[in-house]
């Protein structure tokens, strides 16, 4: 991960937290896995975003609506 998506991430992270909202990403490592490289928003144990996950794209246009 290049620099600039991991300070956008950790940006996005505190965002969700000050929304009570928390971020995760997902933890496969294979490239070719559907979830690869996406991000949840929790609330609680229910996810606010799609189950398929999205990108920090979609993530930041959420938060910031």
């Amino acid at each position: 991960m290049e620099q600039a998506e991991k300070v956008r991430e950790i940006r996005l992270r505190r965002a969700a937290e000050r929304q009570g909202l928390k971020l995760t990403r997902s933890r496969r490592r294979d490239e070719r896995a559907l979830d690869y490289g996406k991000y949840w928003l929790l609330r609680g144990d229910e996810k606010v975003t799609p189950a398929e996950g999205v990108g920090l794209d979609e993530i930041e246009a959420y938060l910031t609506r």
